[in-house]
């Protein structure tokens, strides 16, 4: 890759999420595919938080929070999807985890019937401070999630997510 922010680990990523969709193909819940990325990604002895829940302030209060599928080397925020084609909206929703914290580099893989990719960046010189709190601790490693089926945002497999209000 060329001289790109963060272009090591993101061309490691990429290179990873090619061979774990070369391997399973598509038609599996994103948690699969997270996984097998997961693997790959510690094979080529990169750090990963999986399920990652950053807290989302405006104003200095806390708004929300959501979780990162993928953090790795505490540079690249991973999202993955397994849909037909990647939407505007997923452009959206990393971008605004991207908005909410002080990672600059994003990714959002898509395990479709054709495997694609998107590279999204928004550097922290753009973030404004009076918006968003861009603590270095507003990233959590995560705990133990126990799923409620009453209640899917319990659930670590959840991809769909937004920045709202508790």
């Amino acid at each position: 890759m060329e001289n790109l922010k963060h272009s090591d680990v993101t061309g490691n990523i990429i290179k990873a999420f090619y061979k774990v969709y070369n391997t399973l193909g598509y038609g599996f819940l994103e948690k699969v595919y997270e996984n097998a990325l997961i693997s790959e990604l510690e094979q080529m002895n990169l750090d990963v938080l999986q399920q990652a829940s950053i807290k989302v302030f405006y104003n200095e209060k806390e708004v929300g929070d959501y979780f990162a599928d993928l953090i790795v080397d505490d540079c690249v925020i991973v999202e993955l999807k397994a849909v037909e084609s990647i939407a505007k909206i997923h452009e959206a929703q990393l971008l605004n985890y991207l908005k909410a914290t002080k990672i600059e580099v994003g990714l959002l893989l898509n395990f479709g019937a054709k495997a694609e990719y998107k590279r999204k960046v928004f550097e922290n010189t753009h973030k404004k401070l009076t918006d968003f709190l861009l603590e270095p601790n507003n990233i959590n490693k995560p705990e133990k999630i126990r799923f409620n089926p009453l209640n899917p945002r319990s659930s670590a497999s959840h991809s769909s997510l937004t920045l709202t209000a508790n």
